[in-house]
């Protein structure tokens, strides 16, 4: 892939992130402006995961037979057109089906550029290039909120934006050659192609759901946790963004460190650190040290899903990776819905208990590594003596 292919590719995915990271606050100021109940709010919410779990499993045949190119300008399209149809009409259930179209097209989108970078780049680069791929889309996520106060002008002002700021990044994929996956060895593994990607790659499958969930139960479950102990909502807005700039900064230097070295080690270290670092939080309830915490966790632990798909590549061979790339996404969605819940259940039980939850997660990771690897080699070797 040529350094401008690469370029308008993570250019396109960072104007994604923008539209994402803009449409989840905006959606939730506009419902609790009309007083829609909170808990039905995080239901709607959801509609963007539930998107991507229905489109996910078929996304192969798909990619294999129009191509990496047409396929995202396809999910780019369906996003756009969405967006800009938001303002149509204010009702629950339109938004809910537009949010669950925005799903579907935006993982559609996301499923060709991320099997499209993970397939075209050379392994001594891999970490690197995967890294800034997500750094992209982090970095869009985080500028996204920022139009938010567009609402007070008019409603229906940050849909128009945003639509318009995708419609340029979109019209840049038509500069994009076209290209295509393997698929004749994919077609000789035949209807067990997702059975083997996970028996293969299953260590590195675990990290965008760990991701997904860690995430999710910050931005959902922890401002609950923070009022209930006292700290302000303004305090509470400053602190979690603290957690995404730290997965920013780093996201890039984990990622070439994991090509020098190796990306195993680096997914050691990350989850180490976070779940040690969540360990910390819990004696916190001052905002500055829990702040801090969040920078450090962020730092390591804000890469997982980028370092996940890395690995990921490693273990596969090149006709596995779509499959790889949508087991990717729809772990990183269960995560994202499981988040929420687990932790909504925690702090009903035990509040105390919060972080621990968290941390623990990340302490499974880690032990599931070593034995997981071993097993998918094991695995591996069997199914190379068939085919």
């Amino acid at each position: 892939m040529r350094q401008r292919h690469f370029f308008i590719l993570i250019s396109s995915v960072m104007i994604s992130g923008l539209a994402q990271g803009l449409l989840l606050p905006l959606i939730s100021v506009i419902f609790e402006q009309n007083g829609v109940h909170s808990s039905l709010s995080g239901m709607h919410a959801t509609a963007m995961y539930i998107g991507v779990l229905i489109v996910s499993p078929l996304l192969e045949r798909p990619l294999r037979r129009y191509g990496f190119k047409r396929l995202t300008i396809i999910g780019g399209a369906i996003v756009i057109v969405s967006l800009a149809i938001f303002p149509i009409w204010s009702s629950l259930l339109f938004w809910f089906m537009l949010r669950l179209l925005i799903g579907i097209g935006d993982h559609i989108f996301h499923f060709g550029t991320q099997t499209w970078i993970t397939y075209a780049s050379p392994a001594h680069r891999r970490g690197r290039n995967i890294s800034l791929y997500g750094l992209s889309f982090g970095v869009g996520f985080m500028i996204g909120p920022l139009l938010v106060p567009l609402v007070h002008v008019h409603e229906t002002l940050p849909f128009i934006v945003s639509s318009l700021i995708s419609l340029c990044g979109w019209v840049l994929l038509f500069f994009l050659p076209h290209a295509y996956p393997e698929t004749e060895q994919a077609e000789k593994i035949g209807t067990l192609r997702f059975f083997h990607a996970w028996k293969q790659a299953w260590p590195a499958l675990l990290l965008p759901f760990g991701y997904g969930f860690l995430e999710a139960s910050l931005h959902s479950m922890f401002p609950i946790y923070a009022l209930r102990n006292g700290l302000h909502v303004e305090t509470v807005a400053i602190m979690l963004p603290a957690f995404a700039l730290g997965g920013i900064a780093f996201q890039l230097p984990l990622g070439v460190l994991s090509d020098r070295f190796s990306r195993k080690a680096m997914i050691t270290v990350s989850l180490t650190v976070g779940s040690i670092c969540f360990i910390i939080a819990q004696w916190f309830i001052s905002p500055v040290p829990l702040t801090v915490t969040f920078f450090v966790a962020g730092m390591f632990v804000g890469s997982l899903f980028s370092l996940g798909m890395a690995y990921m590549t490693d273990l596969l061979p090149k006709s596995l990776l779509p499959v790889g790339n949508i087991l990717c996404g729809m772990l990183y969605s269960i995560g994202s819905i499981c988040g929420p819940a687990i932790g909504g259940i925690v702090l009903q039980q035990q509040e105390r208990l919060f972080f621990f939850s968290v941390s623990s997660l990340l302490f499974l990771l880690l032990l599931a590594q070593r034995p997981l690897t071993k097993f998918s080699k094991y695995f591996s070797k069997k199914t190379r003596k068939k085919h």
